[in-house]
């Protein structure tokens, strides 16, 4: 079936989690996404570690369905390479240190006016808008530190130390917001002719996540206090240990849920009718009195008990999963939810993306190998073998 995005080029200058992570959703549904590496190296995240096969994690994650092109950007014979590219691109992805973009010719200013219908995409770590670049612009960006700036460490851990994310998720924030953006640039062109340029911050894309506790702080207030892997204004929300030594994981969200885990759950109905508990945030004051009592009912149970208290109550819960269960997870293998793709180092499983639909099959192509697309991509766009020979030997790709 036609794919969403099929006959759209994406031209992309990535490295690392962001911009990657953002074309790559974009092949997903089609593009043509042409990756300029460094020659010899390549995208830094291919070194991050050896885990799939001798692979980075990183990269085989954010880098399928696309096509591998080494070029040394800085180099005159390059240039030329890139300028051919754009030609035919509709899409421009970066995300370069601040103003090298621009050094390269590579900034909306530079190719509007010969390239009207091209979409450019900037991402950086506090934003490169040049009319407004602001005190940070120039300041080193990567995930661990923008958790930091934005303020979500400072709500996520434990009461005596913060904790990062697990995952990248001040790259991903940025990568889903360029991903967005793009689509929503293409729809505009496709009212006006016109390409826009787009700027995405790793700094706003966090801090648009917070606005739940900067909001819970509005005006002074407290802020939420770091909950571990509780919620932090909730409870009781989060995990509990069982009398086998397993933590279940359980949420309520309403008095009404209230009511039916201390009746069903608990079977300690006088507990609904303790003023201590009477409400949400009289539970989360008195939230140590609270875990004592429910730990105390749960040690005597089993995790399996519990759970089939939490059902039988229509209480939400959910396992604690480690990585190796969440590959064993039977509702993703029940609703199909893994595929294969092709690596250099061999097939290897890949989740499907998330939005199921019937209208078309997403792209599911292979992890490129580093360059393996170049010359190939150069005789596509008019190199001659003789010409493609003479670019490498003057180190150009």
């Amino acid at each position: 079936m036609t794919r969403p995005l099929d006959g759209i080029t994406v031209v992309t200058l990535e490295h690392a989690i962001a911009a990657p992570f953002c074309t790559r959703q974009l092949a997903d549904l089609g593009a043509r996404v042409i990756k300029v590496e460094r020659p010899g190296t390549g995208d830094f995240a291919r070194a991050y570690d050896e885990r799939v096969n001798g692979m980075a994690s990183h990269f085989v994650w954010t880098n399928r369905s696309k096509e591998s092109l080494t070029l040394d950007v800085k180099h005159p014979e390059a240039q030329k390479v890139l300028a051919r590219l754009l030609e035919e691109a509709d899409v421009l992805v970066q995300n370069l240190a601040p103003g090298a973009a621009a050094r390269l010719g590579l900034s909306f200013e530079a190719l509007h006016e010969t390239h009207p219908k091209l979409i450019v995409c900037d991402i950086s770590g506090y934003g490169d808008d040049p009319a407004a670049p602001g005190p940070y612009r120039d300041k080193k960006a990567y995930d661990l530190l923008i958790q930091s700036e934005s303020g979500f460490l400072s709500v996520t851990g434990s009461k005596d130390e913060p904790a990062k994310a697990g995952c990248s998720i001040a790259d991903i924030a940025a990568g889903m917001y360029a991903y967005s953006s793009i689509l929503a640039a293409l729809l505009q062109r496709g009212k006006t002719g016109h390409g826009s340029r787009i700027d995405v911050s790793m700094l706003e894309s966090m801090v648009e996540w917070m606005n739940y506790p900067l909001y819970y702080a509005y005006e002074g207030a407290a802020p939420p206090p770091r909950a571990g892997a509780a919620h932090a204004t909730i409870f009781p929300y989060g995990p509990f240990p069982a009398g086998d030594g397993r933590t279940v994981m359980l949420g309520l969200q309403n008095e009404r849920e209230w009511v039916a885990f201390c009746n069903a759950v608990l079977e300690r109905p006088e507990i609904a009718a303790d003023e201590r508990f009477s409400s949400n945030s009289r539970r989360v004051a008195s939230r140590d009195a609270l875990r004592a009592l429910i730990v105390e009912i749960f040690s005597s149970l089993t995790v399996e008990q519990v759970v089939q208290r939490l059902e039988k109550a229509q209480i939400a819960n959910a396992s604690v999963n480690d990585m190796h269960d969440v590959w064993a997870h039977p509702q993703l293998k029940a609703r199909a939810r893994w595929t294969e793709v092709s690596t250099p180092s061999g097939p290897i499983p890949a989740l499907l993306p998330p939005g199921k639909t019937d209208a078309y099959a997403p792209r599911m192509d292979a992890v490129p190998g580093l360059g393996e697309h170049t010359e190939a991509i150069l005789r596509e766009f008019g190199w001659s073998s003789e010409g493609i020979d003479a670019i490498r030997q003057a180190g150009a790709i």
